[in-house]
């Protein structure tokens, strides 16, 4: 594969169908080959292995890392088109320990730089009134929160980690695209990178020995509780996300399980007393009791407050920047860091270097003017007049696409009328690399996501970092994992020889309201997928005998009638009940189906992500694959199979959740399971109210201990004809069958007991023995008698049950779910509105 590379990218075209219209072949620096067609010093090392990574063991790797990534649920939320699967690249970007060097001083130094300018702009704001950074070109751009600038009292380190975004010129100088300091995302996707190529190409890996990530993360945790409050011996650390759609869901996950923090929203936290708490479950009739004192920041700063901030926000947290404003929290990395990314800076951060630091610039950044400056708005207007395709025009805190499509004239206009709002850049000849495309390796431009810590005293970069490639702009990335070679065996791993070790002890973190409800309802969606699965599996299995005339017709309809009862009648025609089954095992859109119940789960564990262990997620990378084949197999035995493949591996997140610790969380997804399998069970009993002849009703009968995985229990038990008064009083009374009502009440009576607020006395706890009481109570052989056809009695106890379970499951809401009223935005407030109203 690298000799075909290398043949292919030495010929005098390079095989880049990338570069843009009329651009013409500019001169591009690979990574891999040099200029005379051999491998660079960084790949030379490793020529031996590398040269035998043929089209074979290449076509091998892509499998395994495709199925590695799916196994750990390794996604990215793509704003127009949902969660995508995350692609890597098998061919590393291998950096030698001589040219990274080089690169290292830059960037610690710019982590130095930006620091300095982030703390002058919120504080004494010397380069604006020296003039080495025009006023308008910071304080017009959205990034810059005049709510937390201020003379005194600001933090002298207020950039503790920043992203890094650099490409190679012509030369094979790197120069910096974009700093990326808001929330800086992509350490989480750069760590499963590399657990997953050391796994897929060992040998390779293990002769490389580049430099591990492992003890970045350590520094990155001792940092985060380094960074805490003056007076905070214990602080408490949190990752704030948007949610768990959010385009870099996963990374942030990654990261707060890798670091052993909770994984929080807006709403788990709430100010009071100019402090930040996490929410206790029952707020706000409970009083808060856990500070947080450190909050890694993945929520734009914009949305972080919807008091001070944008009042639209409900990512955020109230009163938020009051408690930055008295140094109660530290936010990592602080709010208005935002302004940093303005590309309108570039151009005057060598002059800022300067007068900060007193130092020349490293690093320098992709050719940049602002159109605030007349030489650079002249500049600007004139190559966009030429229609030169190696520049582009952008506002200064909008997306390179702002501008896509319109002509140079009104690009000119709106210039013209906010000149401060637009910059110019060039658009650099990005080095090359190989990427995999399935046949052979294809030349690709490279951008690289480096980062940088604050650790100590200093500004340590990560020697390694997340590089992407892509086919045409609009292309969805390509990601690789980056390899910086050591440049002696016995190097120490990030150069971090030691970390101090944080101070021990024991802690129990709480369990955030918001938190402890997605696990209660990831057990009713996977209780509600395992038992529509069954009845999905048991229903054709009863057209089959239909079919061959051991059971009667009737039994197979009873049952699809139980399905329609439960997920509607779907869209297929009534005789088709193959594309029935089908349409409740893939259409997630139908309420109530398998694929509606499973889409839900999913939804539910992302949002407890940091929570739960990494082989939850195998159990939807099964579950997808079964749907693939079904999706590609028009044959009805299909369904069938697939739908037990599915309930094989629903079956297996049991044994996953059986691993977690028995906390607060634990209990509420083994309430909300236990509350949803009694409620399927009596939805399920609702076929047998009608009686009919005896040989359907005990077929009827037999499917519903099928359905109910009681029929073996049943058969040891009874060995005569099937009763319904047994078979009631196996799945209503019988407390030893996990899958009765009275074992489910049981189950629900220990694990609510466990609940955080729960007191022995609470209405949930109240219910639950009563509906205890009433299932005790109930006299099955009364409930087998049927006039004109229909069992009355047994309907209305399955009635009388099913209401008090719904409003249990309303109760259980109330006490543990419920933390107040929901956010209001200011200008919806009636007093609000009046003033408006007054002011027009």
């Amino acid at each position: 594969m690298l000799r075909d590379y290398a043949a292919a990218v030495s010929q005098p075209t390079l095989p880049l169908a990338s570069l843009p219209a009329g651009l013409g072949e500019p001169e591009r620096y690979d990574e891999v080959v040099d200029p005379e067609g051999g491998l660079r010093p960084a790949w030379q090392s490793l020529a031996g292995l590398a040269l035998a990574l043929t089209p074979a063991e290449l076509g091998r790797v892509e499998g395994e890392i495709t199925r590695f990534l799916a196994d750990d649920g390794v996604t990215y939320m793509r704003p127009d088109a949902g969660a995508a699967p995350w692609q890597l690249d098998p061919v590393p970007l291998v950096v030698d320990a001589a040219a990274w060097a080089r690169l290292e001083g830059g960037l610690a130094q710019r982590a130095e730089l930006l620091n300095a300018v982030l703390a002058d702009l919120y504080g004494p704001q010397t380069l604006l009134s020296s003039g080495v950074v025009p006023a308008a070109a910071v304080l017009g751009h959205a990034g810059f929160l005049r709510p937390v600038a201020r003379d005194a009292g600001a933090e002298r380190h207020p950039l503790l980690l920043s992203g890094t975004d650099l490409g190679r010129d012509g030369d094979g100088e790197w120069r910096v695209l974009a700093d990326r300091v808001q929330a800086p995302s992509g350490l989480g996707f750069a760590m499963e990178n590399r657990r997953v190529i050391s796994q897929v190409l060992p040998d390779l890996y293990q002769q490389s020995d580049p430099h591990r990530m492992e003890p970045y993360f350590s520094a990155l945790h001792a940092a985060l509780v380094g960074s805490a409050p003056d007076g905070v011996d214990e602080p408490r650390v949190v990752v704030l996300t948007p949610g768990p759609h959010s385009e870099t869901a996963f990374d942030q996950a990654f990261l707060a399980r890798g670091l052993g923090l909770p994984l929080v929203q807006g709403s788990d936290l709430v100010v009071r007393g100019g402090r930040v708490w996490m929410k206790p479950t029952g707020w706000p009739h409970r009083e808060p009791t856990e500070q947080v004192d450190v909050i890694l920041r993945r929520v734009d700063a914009e949305w972080c407050d919807p008091l001070e901030l944008r009042s639209d926000s409900r990512l955020g947290v109230a009163g938020l920047t009051e408690a930055v404003r008295r140094g109660a929290v530290r936010i990592v990395n602080g709010l208005g860091a935002g302004v940093l990314e303005n590309p309108a800076l570039l151009p005057f951060l060598p002059a800022a270097c300067e007068a900060l630091l007193g130092e020349q610039l490293r690093l320098p950044g992709v050719p940049t003017w602002w159109c605030g400056d007349p030489r650079g708005r002249d500049t600007v207007l004139a190559r966009l007049q030429a229609r030169d395709p190696g520049f582009v025009v952008r506002t200064i805190d909008g997306s390179r696409r702002d501008l896509t499509g319109m002509d140079a004239a009104a690009v000119a206009d709106r210039i013209a009328a906010a000149p401060h709002r637009y910059v110019g850049q060039e658009l650099l000849p990005l080095s090359q690399a190989p990427v995999w495309t399935g046949d052979a390796a294809r030349a690709r431009p490279l951008v690289l996501r480096a980062f940088t810590l604050r650790h100590g005293s200093t500004y340590r970069p990560l020697l390694g970092g997340l590089a992407t490639v892509r086919e045409n702009p609009d292309a969805a990335p390509t990601t690789k994992d980056v390899w910086i070679l050591k440049a002696a065996e016995g190097d120490a791993d990030q150069g971090l020889t030691e970390i101090a070790p944080l101070p021990g002890g024991r802690s129990a973190p709480s369990v955030a309201p918001r938190a402890l409800e997605d696990m209660f309802w990831s057990g009713r969606y996977a209780e509600r997928a395992e038992d529509s699965l069954r009845l999905v599996i048991t229903a054709q299995q009863q057209l089959d005998l239909a079919g061959t005339g051991r059971v009667t017709p009737t039994s197979a309809r009873v049952l699809r009638d139980a399905i329609h009862r439960l997920a509607g009648a779907g869209t297929a025609r009534p005789a088709d009940a193959d594309a029935d089954f089908r349409s409740l095992l893939l259409d997630a859109g139908r309420i109530g189906s398998t694929a509606h119940a499973l889409a839900r789960l999913r939804d539910a564990l992302e949002g407890v992500r940091d929570q739960l262990s990494g082989d939850t997620w195998r159990v939807f990378a099964g579950i997808e694959r079964a749907s693939r084949a079904l999706r590609a197999s028009p044959h009805p035995h299909r369904t069938a199979e697939s739908a037990g493949r599915m309930l094989t591996v629903v079956l297996s997140l049991q044994g996953v959740t059986a691993n977690m610790m028995r906390d607060a969380g634990w209990h509420l997804l083994e309430t909300g399971r236990f509350l949803e399998r009694a409620l399927q069970v009596c939805h399920l009993l609702q076929v047998t109210v009608e009686r009919r002849e005896a040989r359907t009703d005990r077929a009827v009968l037999e499917a519903v201990l099928a359905v109910s995985e009681s029929i073996v229990t049943h058969r040891r038990r009874h060995r005569g004809a099937v009763r319904l008064a047994d078979v009631l009083d196996l799945l209503l009374r019988d407390p030893d069958n996990p899958r009765s009502l009275a074992f489910a009440l049981a189950s629900l009576r220990t694990h609510l007991a466990a609940a955080p607020a729960s007191t022995g006395s609470t209405r949930p706890e109240r219910l639950v023995e009563d509906l205890e009481a009433f299932t005790s109570a109930i006299d099955t052989d009364a409930l087998t008698v049927a006039d004109d056809g229909i069992r009355s009695a047994l309907a209305d106890v399955l009635r009388e049950l099913t209401a008090q379970l719904e409003q249990l499951g309303d109760a259980i809401d109330e006490l543990h779910f419920e933390s107040g009223p929901p956010p209001v935005p200011l200008s919806s407030l009636a007093l609000i509105e009046e003033l408006m109203e007054a002011r027009a």
